[in-house]
């Protein structure tokens, strides 16, 4: 069968589903493009207000050489669309002790340097003078990378769609996923919830924490999990404006803890990576009366000037954990046709514009440098969780 005659079918609109079908449409596929909406969905982990863009990955080289390709592709994004929705306003990590060997920021700003970037070592003295709103003799190491920053990621979301509905993806919004349409164990396209039966030639479920629901026999190795985001307004947000307050992590491989500046409207956003909770994507979407308080105990430790912040939002955001913390994107080994594009776990965003090829790349089974880490694998020892954050 001729290429440009083939059909996809790409289940969830999120930022793994828009940038697929984009690209497979790119390469002469007929795509569907099938999701609840609205769109962006509000309840999607993708429809933000921002999500961190970063090379720092300790000592995985592999991720830090995929951001590059990324941020690359950011930077084009930027010039085509004539608006800044990637902000590279650098990312500062910090430790609560010296750096030491084995430790995500040490290994981090050690890979950073062998590839050619420039991370700035920081103390206590250098960080109260360059970023005042810390306390800084909490924080005696560290670095700023200039090369990241973040990504308003509900606007690019929204931008991909309609570059997709322009470049002839067929958008089937308020249509949601029933079942596979198998045939000789292969998937031959899907049910959706109209009760009708759309063929195609490959599905590709990219339904982000929803995946796991959609696809039991993947409920072993990925499920979703809520993190906790809050929204403060600062008394005075000149002083946490990107120059003096970037995109931060606060020792987040023992606490968790990272952030953003303040955006134009006066909304400050923090967020902590921990265990998270065991949730099905249906349920509520809400964050715990009790997180405000440990939210505010860090605030009182490391920056004193928001402890009294008023709060003004906030947001369980949804991973789709997977057991290694790596993406899962191959084709299933037991259905022909069905390839699952998932697993984001908590960091997927910043790859966005290196995405779409990655999943398309593995549709078409061509060789793909990074598509190893994200075959199809049985569960064995869980992965360290310090590599995984992303807001």
């Amino acid at each position: 069968m001729n290429r440009a005659t083939r059909s996809v079918i790409v289940v969830g609109a999120g930022i793994f589903g828009v940038t697929a079908a984009l690209e497979l449409r790119r390469r002469g596929y007929a795509v569907s493009l099938f999701d609840p909406g609205p769109l962006p969905h509000p309840a999607a982990s993708s429809t933000d207000i921002s999500k961190v863009i970063r090379m720092d990955y300790g000592a995985d080289e592999l991720y830090m050489a995929l951001t590059e390709q990324a941020l690359e592709g950011w930077e084009v994004w930027n010039r085509q669309w004539g608006e800044e929705l990637y902000h590279p306003v650098g990312v500062l990590f910090v430790t609560r002790d010296e750096m030491r060997p084995g430790g995500f920021e040490h290994e981090s700003f050690v890979l950073l340097q062998k590839r050619g970037c420039h991370p700035q070592r920081l103390n206590s003295a250098t960080l109260k003078a360059r970023f005042p709103a810390w306390a800084a003799e909490k924080y005696p190491d560290g670095y700023y990378n200039p090369r990241g920053g973040w990504a308003e990621s509900g606007k690019v979301v929204a931008r991909l769609i309609e570059e997709a509905k322009a470049a002839g993806v067929v958008l089937r919004e308020g249509f949601s996923f029933k079942h596979l349409l198998e045939e000789r164990s292969r998937a031959a396209g899907i049910v959706a919830s109209d009760d009708q039966a759309y063929r195609s030639d490959f599905v590709v479920i990219a339904a982000g924490a929803w995946t796991p629901t959609l696809l039991p026999h993947l409920s072993d190795v990925m499920w979703a999990t809520g993190q906790p985001v809050l929204h403060f307004r600062p008394q005075n947000p000149a002083d946490y404006q990107a120059e003096r307050f970037p995109v931060w992590g606060a020792d987040i491989s023992n606490s968790g803890w990272y952030g953003f500046p303040v955006t134009p409207d006066g909304t400050l956003k923090v967020a902590n990576h921990g265990p998270g909770r065991r949730v099905h994507p249906a349920d509520p979407r809400t964050v715990a009366p009790s997180e405000e308080a440990r939210f505010r105990e860090f605030f009182h430790d490391t920056f004193p000037g928001l402890a009294d912040a008023p709060l003004i939002g906030s947001r369980l955001c949804l991973y789709c954990d997977t057991w290694d913390g790596n993406f899962w994107i191959d084709h299933d080994p037991q259905r022909g046709g069905l390839v699952v594009a998932a697993g984001d776990s908590g960091h997927g965003f910043k790859f966005a514009p290196a995405l779409g090829s990655l999943v398309a790349d593995v549709v078409e089974r061509k060789p793909n440098p990074y598509a190893v880490r994200f075959a199809w694998r049985s569960r064995g020892e869980l992965a360290k969780e310090d590599a995984r954050y992303e807001g």
